[in-house]
């Protein structure tokens, strides 16, 4: 294990799973004093502060982030839920002090391969994918960690010589890494998301950017030919570009040649799967499974395993998931529709009238463009909950579209959704927004939704 740190003192800004992880691999790696800080109290800390009892390294700073801090502090590693512009952090800036994000430590400490996927939208179903790819070809070398639930530093402090860490990454863990850089690296595509967090889109943009900023010639970037802005990021990366496209027919990357999935060098073309063998549907999905096959060729690993995976894959909780039908009505799942541009996507997916369920934490997203598409769509009303309900309430009637509805609540949402659909129609929830306001997560957004929806269809059935 790399000694970088040994004889430093480093303080950890929130204690949730990064921090907690960042901690350990600093214990491994045999840092003199760990600061341990959270805005939670030490009563709301109770698990965490026990967690480290045998560990006399760490101390604990609880209820609030004070400047004293900083005092004889070499290194602050982030947790990505802290935002940037806190006072602490731009004391900390002025005063010299590094700043990095977890996945920058855990980087620091990995000697293995690195696949690392960003994007606005798609990243979870698309690392998901690449991790069960992955594992067909190298077995229990595989592990998937980062934005996806499991911490980047909680992977290598588990990871053996020689594995491969498939990494979703956020902008959020991306805004503060310095020397961090996949072999492999892909973004997905970029729509205005998180603007509250990094300010304007250029900022956001600029995040998602750092994903390339240390590539070497012989890594790979695999990027979105059919996205404007992150096809342009080709001039940033030192390495190998690999385009992916659903709409054209580029004679070198990955894309579609009439129904099929095909891999072209320059040269020839070889065919992986039809599109229609992609098992999880959604024009949107599509682009997932694009992706996926260019991170896994470039990753070493057979057309044939690359389709056998394509075939069965079934997608990921919350995005897209069918909980039941009943009384003729269909109810899906998309929580993880969390910014507008995501919303769209699933009801591109899903044909027929939709009764749909939006609304939650504000992001400084713009719902004009949201709420235009809803009747082209196929929306025949729409249920609002959560802080952004008035506001997309607003923009709705903006340009015609009155049939919505403010609740509170999931449960009296799912009522007045099920109250308003008629046999053939689809009830969706994809909020276009966060679930930071009434929800811990959008896991947690899901399962309340599914929970509302079984006991009525209980009742129903009764």
């Amino acid at each position: 294990m790399n000694n970088g740190l040994k004889e430093k003192i480093v303080l950890v800004l929130g204690l949730a799973g990064s921090g907690r992880a960042a901690i350990h691999l600093l214990l491994k790696a045999g840092a003199t004093r760990v600061i341990a800080n959270d805005r939670r109290d030490e009563e709301e800390l109770r698990e965490v502060i026990s967690e480290f009892r045998p560990f006399p390294q760490v101390s604990f700073a609880a209820g609030g982030h004070g400047e004293a801090l900083l005092e004889n502090v070499d290194l602050i590693i982030k947790s990505p839920g802290i935002h940037p512009q806190m006072e602490l952090l731009q004391k900390a800036t002025g005063k010299g002090i590094k700043i990095y994000s977890e996945i920058e430590l855990a980087h620091l400490f990995f000697g293995g391969k690195l696949v690392g996927i960003t994007g606005t939208n798609g990243k979870t179903t698309t690392t998901s994918l690449v991790g069960e790819i992955y594992k067909g070809h190298y077995g229990e070398r595989i592990h998937v960690a980062g934005n996806i639930g499991r911490p980047l530093s909680e992977a290598v402090l588990h990871a053996r010589k020689g594995d491969i860490i498939i990494a979703e990454l956020s902008s959020f863990q991306l805004e503060n890494v310095d020397r961090f850089s996949p072999d492999i690296a892909a973004i997905l595509n970029l729509a205005p998301d998180h603007l509250d967090y990094h300010g304007t889109m250029e900022g956001y943009i600029s995040a998602k950017k750092r994903i390339l900023m240390n590539q070497r010639p012989d890594d790979w970037a695999i990027l979105n030919w059919d996205d404007p802005m992150v096809r342009e990021f080709a001039s940033f990366s030192k390495g190998k570009v690999l385009y992916f496209s659903r709409r054209e027919k580029l004679p070198s990357g990955v894309c579609l040649h009439g129904e099929q999935i095909v891999i072209s060098d320059g040269g020839s073309s070889s065919v992986v799967c039809r599109a229609d063998e992609v098992r999880i549907r959604g024009l949107h999905n599509l682009e997932n499974a694009l992706a996926a096959t260019a991170m896994a060729w470039a990753g070493g690993i057979g057309l044939s395993q690359i389709a056998a995976v394509l075939r069965v894959f079934p997608g990921v909780a919350h995005r897209l998931e069918s909980v039941c039908d009943f009384g003729g009505i269909r109810f899906v799942n998309d929580s993880k529709g969390t910014n507008p541009q995501a919303a769209l996507s699933a009801l591109r997916s899903i044909p027929g009238p939709k009764i749909l369920i939006a609304g939650g934490s504000d992001k400084g997203s713009d719902f004009n463009d949201f709420v235009r598409a809803l009747r082209d769509e196929g929306v025949v009303k729409m249920i609002l909950i959560g802080e952004t309900a008035g506001s997309i309430s607003r923009a709705a009637s903006a340009v015609g579209f009155d049939n919505t509805v403010i609740v509170e609540g999931m449960s009296a949402a799912v009522e007045e959704a099920t109250a308003s659909a008629k046999s053939g129609d689809t009830v969706l929830l994809s909020p276009a927004c966060a679930s930071w306001d009434m929800f811990k997560n959008f896991e947690e957004r899901g399962n309340v939704f599914k929970e509302a929806v079984l006991a009525l269809k209980e009742r129903y059935i009764r």
